[in-house]
């Protein structure tokens, strides 16, 4: 097993030199090598079930949600607070809803399982938009809400999925259980993430004996402030984004050298979250079955129809040029946060939940491989300035 780890470790840090030698994202190759990995070796996929990658899974996104907070910056958020919030939440709920309506009446799902795969295919993934840039970072305003938007619409396809989850689970509830689940999730999540990053504060700026000790301390305190949250039965994701982004302009020790092991870790999360969906995914079955096509389906009405129909209505009120709404419309990337939501609902026991599962798998590795590699293609048609980050 440390054999294993170990070497699969070292692959995923060596993930940017192959990036430079394929175009296909990093991400993607290792999504792909581990599902064919686990159909050659079976043995493999047989030490990781379901339950493992959600964890895997939330461990990943507390590290990707508070690197990107603390990459966005109360400044860089207030000046595109706006269009953010709007697209994060509306554009998510949007999203789910647009999806929803397409697994039932073109697919034959039922209306909460239907529901279920909206929710799980909504949000966005800012750790997949970094793989795909390399060193470069979008400039101006549209890199500030794509790097915004996937941190809102997190939290909210989370809580949207786990309103879902209850509702299927249960069959006296309503779909009040949903609004009600997703306000409480929302609230508590956000008071923690302001109050935590306020205690923070202080604490971050005591010296501690040793450089490296520095970058541990944020991880840490992170990790509090997403396990307040949960106990508190709020959104804990919301909560470490919150706090991110609170934290991201203070003055803190070294805090280059944190940026860098921050931005670095959520990259290799994003990595090691594709492999172990990977390792649980039967590829010679979704080949030959049908699920195959409906994936290819979803993705092409989720990057299509979808997303167009539900973030450019969003944008009409936004000062941007038209390049730019083009590019944020085309850049909403699915990643680690819909392995994650799919993993939710087979651990449910939600009707049609394996389907759901096989479905995400094909939408995420067509939306890293396909609309991944062309982000910079489309970026130097439509203009959009890219800068080399250091």
């Amino acid at each position: 097993m440390v054999l294993i780890v170990s070497a699969g470790l070292l692959l995923a840090l060596l993930a940017s030199k192959v990036g430079e030698r394929f175009p296909i994202p990093a991400p993607a190759l290792f999504l792909l090598v581990a599902a064919v990995a686990s159909d050659v070796f079976p043995r493999i996929s047989e030490h990781l079930t379901i339950l493992e990658v959600e964890r895997i899974g939330v461990v990943a996104l507390i590290v990707i949600l508070f690197n990107g907070g603390t990459l966005v910056g109360w400044k860089r958020f207030r000046a595109a607070a706006v269009p953010i919030f709007s697209i994060g939440v509306f554009g998510t709920f949007a999203t789910a809803g647009i999806i929803s309506v397409a697994a039932h009446y073109l697919f034959g799902f039922e209306w909460v399982t239907a529901g279920i795969l909206g929710a799980a295919l909504a949000p966005t993934d800012p750790a997949v938009m970094f793989s795909v840039l390399g060193n470069k970072e979008i400039r101006g305003r549209s890199g500030t809400i794509l790097e915004g938007e996937s941190g809102v619409n997190d939290p909210v396809g989370i809580a949207l999925m786990i309103g879902m989850i209850e509702l299927a689970t249960h069959p006296d509830a309503t779909f009040w259980v949903v609004v009600e689940e997703f306000s409480v999730e929302m609230t508590v999540g956000l008071v923690v993430g302001l109050l935590g990053a306020a205690a923070m504060r202080p604490l971050l700026r005591i010296p501690l004996p040793e450089a490296g000790l520095y970058p541990l301390r944020t991880l840490a305190a992170a990790g509090v402030i997403y396990g307040v949250a949960s106990v508190a039965h709020g959104s804990g994701f919301l909560a470490v984004f919150v706090a991110g982004i609170a934290l991201g302009d203070a003055d803190v020790p070294f805090r280059e050298e944190i940026e860098r092991f921050h931005t670095s870790l959520a990259s290799l999360a994003e990595v090691v979250v594709f492999v172990a969906l990977g390792l649980t995914i039967d590829l010679s079955n979704l080949v030959t079955s049908s699920r195959l096509l409906e994936g290819l389906a979803f993705a092409a009405i989720l990057g299509l129809v979808a997303r167009p129909l539900a973030v450019a209505p969003l944008l009409i009120p936004v000062r941007m040029r038209h390049n730019e709404r083009l590019f944020v419309i085309w850049s909403g990337l699915r990643g680690a946060v819909p392995i994650l939501l799919a993993a939710f609902a087979v651990l449910a026991a939600v009707d049609d939940a394996e389907r759901v599962y096989d479905i995400v798998f094909v939408v995420v590795a067509v939306s890293v491989i396909v609309q991944g590699s062309s982000i910079p293609w489309v970026a130097r048609r439509l203009g959009i300035p890219l800068s080399v980050s250091t």
